[in-house]
């Protein structure tokens, strides 16, 4: 298995409740390291840029609003098969469905407020990295 990278976003359903530090440490006691991390408030062109891949869906307005409501936190993760093992990690997309113990199921509330993002794909974790993070703000991988 190779070292990979993956986005996580905690969403503001999340970061409303304080869940964020709970949600990094179950991060980090997967064996994910954190390379970079930060809270930000987005904006709806930024929101909508992001989710551009959803436009056309009836949610892509509701999606966007939410994400916009109150901060997230952005966070580069890395370990060996990062994006399978965190979408594992972060359960179903429904929390009712979703695994015990994990992201979703811990700290989701439904199919639209549930908790966190995470990159579907490896190419879609570079793309969506790049979206929010410039290399250079990104830490190396340990030696």
């Amino acid at each position: 298995m190779s070292v990979e990278r993956t986005l996580c976003i905690i969403k503001p359903d999340a970061v409303e409740k304080k869940k964020a530090g709970a949600i990094l440490a179950l991060l980090e006691e997967a064996g994910f390291s954190i390379l970079a991390c930060k809270r930000v408030q987005l904006t709806r062109p930024v929101a909508e840029g992001f989710y551009a891949v959803h436009r056309a869906r009836p949610f892509f307005g509701e999606l966007v609003d939410f994400m916009i409501r109150s901060p997230v936190f952005l966070v580069v993760l890395e370990r060996e098969n990062a994006v399978m093992h965190y979408r594992k990690v972060m359960g179903a997309t429904d929390p009712a469905k979703a695994d015990a113990n994990t992201i979703r199921k811990l700290y989701g509330t439904s199919v639209g407020e549930n908790a966190v993002h995470g990159s579907d794909s490896l190419e879609n974790a570079r793309i969506e990295i790049a979206y929010f993070f410039a290399a250079n703000k990104v830490a190396p991988v340990a030696s």
